[in-house]
C-alpha cells in the first residue's frame, strides 16, 4: 500500500497522538479513529471499563433498582 503526506495542524497532531495506542502507528490511529468501528475495537474498549459498579452506584441512587439474584 501507498503512503500520502498530509499537513495538520499541531493542535489536530496531539488530539491524534493522545489517542495513539501502544505499538499502534500514527497512520494506524487515524485509521481507527475515522474507520468503522468493529468489534474487536469494541472488545478492546470493553475491556478497559470498570464493569463492577451498581445502577444505585451510576445513578447516585435515583433509579432504586436492586441487583438480580443469582442462583
Amino acid at each position: 500500500m501507498g503512503t500520502k503526506q498530509i499537513r495538520i495542524s499541531e493542535d489536530l497532531y496531539a488530539r491524534v497522538k493522545s489517542e495513539n495506542k501502544e505499538g499502534e502507528t500514527l497512520s494506524e490511529t487515524l485509521d481507527r479513529l475515522v474507520g468503522g468501528y468493529s468489534l474487536t475495537d469494541f472488545a478492546d474498549d470493553a475491556a478497559e471499563l470498570d464493569l463492577n459498579f451498581s445502577v444505585e452506584e451510576a445513578t447516585d441512587g435515583a433509579v432504586g433498582a436492586t441487583s438480580p439474584t443469582h442462583e
